[in-house]
């Protein structure tokens, strides 16, 4: 996982190609930092690891990455991904104003803009003000909703 994310921070920074005997150079110095068994010499020996001067422009992108997959959580039910599988695991966000329950089919906007649909055949009466909610993945492509102050969990699809 540290290696993958340096190798893209190195990459990214430098701008692809010209940098690879770079990004060898941090994986090798990554390795060794990772065979020290005493943990103080393993944070000295990674501390020591110099980064290229670009590397704020990198989390820069990121950040902006981050953002972006944020938005796209669960847009694979309206519109499937082309490439690489998404690596976002959960959305947390609030439902604004009063929330009363659900009933079948129902959609919800949180806060952040998306809209679910309640995908299975569940209803209930609440009543909560502002709830922030938990949008998860769960096996075979199904989406959950947690809502805070509910004790269990509906199954969603997104519809925006």
């Amino acid at each position: 996982m540290i290696r993958n994310l340096c190798t893209a921070l190195l990459l990214s920074s430098c701008g692809g190609m010209a940098c690879a005997a770079g990004a060898q150079d941090l994986t090798g110095d990554v390795k060794t930092c990772r065979q020290q068994v005493d943990a103080a010499s393993r944070l000295r020996c990674y501390d020591a690891i110099s980064l290229p001067a670009d590397a704020p422009a990198a989390t820069t992108k990121s950040v902006a990455h981050a953002a972006e997959a944020v938005a796209k959580f669960g847009q694979e039910a309206v519109k499937p991904p082309a490439g690489n599988p998404p690596a976002l695991q959960q959305v947390e966000s609030r439902i604004r104003g009063r929330f009363q329950g659900w009933r079948p089919n129902q959609r919800m906007e949180l806060e952040n803009g998306q809209v679910w649909r309640i995908a299975d055949d569940s209803e209930a009466l609440y009543d909560l003000q502002d709830p922030k909610v938990v949008v998860h993945r769960g096996l075979f492509g199904a989406y959950f909703l947690e809502i805070d102050g509910v004790p269990f969990q509906v199954r969603v699809v997104r519809a925006r």
